[in-house]
């Protein structure tokens, strides 16, 4: 069956508080894994309390023992992917062996302004990525020193040290749907893909397109772990599923529907998880049938830890 880990917004309000309980919370409840996102602020106003996410992720990795963890995703764009490589090796050592690292290009151009960086047209941004995985990846394989000369990026002989306690350190996850640029990399660089808010019947037509990049480059289908980030939307009544829905009347598309006509819309839309906890194991079903190795599920209300726990302890146990 699937792996279900959970994946929450730092930047919509995370605080060392928030983040001590979370850890917490679960690595007690059975989630195989805690991702999050890497921001400075959201795309639009207001600003809220947003934890660094390397300094997050090292009090993780030092005060759990078995989840697995990550960015989902670390922009090259505000990211130097050399740091970025020391950083992940390191905390994949304290860990001993659970860092994910998710890399992206970058894509919010708000906290880019704000904050200094140059986003750049997505060209830019791809080309970019493109070299910052080839660095990333150099550094963590090779013992010899390695030399670089790219456009964003050089190195000079340089050398990552220590050298990662794990043959290839940290496992490597590229996030995002894009055919034409985004599978193309994964299928170079990465052990792990996540796909964002799919069908189960689009995932699935994505994996056949990535099995098919992977034969190119000479690798096989089974090298690259097939995960997907979906929000979830769970209640275990009708009266609290409700409760955590509010917004579904202001949205067009389900503003006239009844709660069950809603759920089956959003569930078919591959918008998210929704519903009770036998509504989300059969969607749950159909996404492993589709060949989705690992959930991992949006959870937005950061304060609402009920609500978590309600989650894992009607769902987890029976999966």
């Amino acid at each position: 069956m699937v792996d279900i880990s959970l994946m929450i917004e730092g930047q919509n309000g995370l605080t060392w508080p928030h983040w001590k309980r979370l850890v917490a919370e679960v690595e007690s409840l059975g989630f195989a894994g805690l991702f999050r996102s890497d921001h400075f602020t959201n795309p639009r106003p207001p600003d809220k309390d947003s934890l660094e996410m390397i300094v997050s992720l090292a009090y993780l990795a030092d005060h759990t023992q078995r989840i697995h963890f990550g960015p989902l995703v670390a922009p090259i764009s505000f990211r130097h992917p050399a740091l970025l490589t020391r950083q992940a090796a390191a905390l994949d050592d304290l860990s001993g062996g659970r860092m994910r690292l998710g890399l992206g290009a970058g894509w919010q151009e708000r906290e880019h302004t704000l904050f200094g960086y140059e986003l750049g047209d997505v060209p830019t941004r791809m080309a970019r990525f493109e070299e910052g995985l080839e660095v990333v990846t150099r550094l963590l394989r090779s013992a010899e020193p390695v030399s670089y000369s790219g456009r964003f990026f050089q190195l000079d002989g340089a050398t990552l040290l220590p050298r990662p306690q794990r043959a290839g350190g940290p496992t490597l996850l590229i996030g995002g749907n894009g055919i034409k640029r985004t599978l193309p990399l994964v299928a170079r660089y990465a052990t792990i893909w996540n796909a964002i808010a799919l069908t189960p019947d689009a995932f699935r037509e994505r994996c056949t397109q990535l099995d098919t990049l992977l034969q190119v480059v000479g690798r096989q289908p089974t090298e690259v772990r097939r995960t997907l980030m979906l929000p979830l939307l769970f209640g275990r009544n009708e009266a609290e599923l409700e409760q955590r829905m509010p917004w579904r009347h202001k949205d067009p598309e389900l503003a006239n529907l009844s709660l069950e006509q809603a759920v089956t819309q959003i569930a078919s839309s591959g918008r998210a998880l929704v519903g009770n906890a036998e509504q989300i194991i059969a969607q749950i079903a159909t996404y492993a049938q589709a060949g989705v190795d690992e959930l991992m599920l949006q959870w937005l209300d950061l304060d609402d830890l009920a609500g978590l726990r309600g989650f894992a302890e009607s769902v987890l146990p029976l999966l």
